[in-house]
């Protein structure tokens, strides 16, 4: 598929999340240079960039709190802004109807947290019918507690996102991969 045909898509990569308890800025560096390779290698390509918000009524998520704004130091330039109130980027923002406009066919997901808003917007893509890349070295999560007090730290978050999303719903791919396909 050519680049005419993909967009990238960064999702909720927001001050927002520093003012959660439980932000970790151990993994917050290596997310940073590969987020930026990423929209540094699709601007270059020319592929569009959309830039998605979660917003919330209330707390760090809502607009009147000065953290929904781009994750510092990334730097991007959108060709479209979304705000979402779900946990999919494809429920109630208006995306779809532009990514279809747009003739967009394939799209690279990367941002804000693996498992949550990436993986969801990754499904519902997939069940949309479009193609979809899934940059995972290019997402960020925390670490999380089950309901039976095991911790998963991030990297087995991760892992476990990959399993389930690969050859399903998405090709897992590096930036490099993502932005040569």
């Amino acid at each position: 598929m050519s680049v005419a045909n993909a967009a990238l898509i960064v999702i909720d990569a927001q001050e927002s999340f520093r003012h959660r308890p439980y932000f970790r800025v151990d993994r917050l560096d290596a997310y940073l240079e590969r987020q930026q390779a990423l929209i540094d290698g699709a601007r270059k390509a020319g592929v569009p960039i959309v830039q998605v918000f979660h917003v919330e009524e209330t707390g760090a998520f809502a607009e009147s709190s000065g953290s929904v704004t781009t994750l510092a130091p990334l730097r991007l330039a959108p060709d479209a802004i979304f705000r979402k109130r779900r946990h999919s980027a494809l429920v109630g923002s208006g995306l779809d109807v532009w990514l279809i406009a747009n003739g967009v066919r394939r799209v690279i997901v990367s941002g804000i947290r693996t498992e949550q808003c990436c993986e969801t917007t990754t499904r519902h893509a997939s069940d949309l019918g479009f193609a979809v890349d899934f940059v995972s070295e290019a997402t960020l999560t925390f670490p999380m507690t089950d309901a039976r007090g095991r911790e998963w730290c991030a990297d087995d978050i991760k892992a476990r996102t990959e399993l389930v999303l690969a050859d399903r719903f998405a090709r897992i791919a590096t930036v490099e991969q993502a932005l040569a396909a």
